[in-house]
């Protein structure tokens, strides 16, 4: 299935939908990391911006961080602003690893 091909890295996953359950805010952040395409990565102060609230980044972070549908809701596209991968529920060796599946992808 998708799953499989995706952690090959044959093809990335396919739009899934899904039904969110959390706050309004916490909707429009996991709104906004379906929408970072597979291969790139934004950072917090990226994402809060993107959802029209800037000064909300450590909020988002925390939106970030109770996603429960992980690889369907990207959270792990969310890096530090300097470019360092940031904390990750599976761990930062998972993330960078499914950062790196992602880029196959794209190039």
């Amino acid at each position: 299935g998708q799953l499989t091909r995706y952690f090959k890295g044959q093809a990335p996953l396919m739009n899934i939908p899904v039904a969110l359950h959390g706050t309004d805010f916490q909707n429009r952040v996991w709104q906004a990391l379906q929408t970072i395409p597979a291969g790139e990565t934004r950072s917090y102060a990226e994402l809060a911006r993107q959802i029209g609230q800037p000064t909300a980044v450590r909020a988002v972070a925390r939106a970030n961080a109770t996603n429960r549908l992980a690889l369907v809701v990207p959270c792990h596209r969310i890096i530090g602003a300097d470019g360092t991968l940031t904390g990750y529920a599976g761990g930062l060796w998972r993330k960078e690893k499914l950062i790196e599946i992602e880029r196959s992808y794209a190039a």
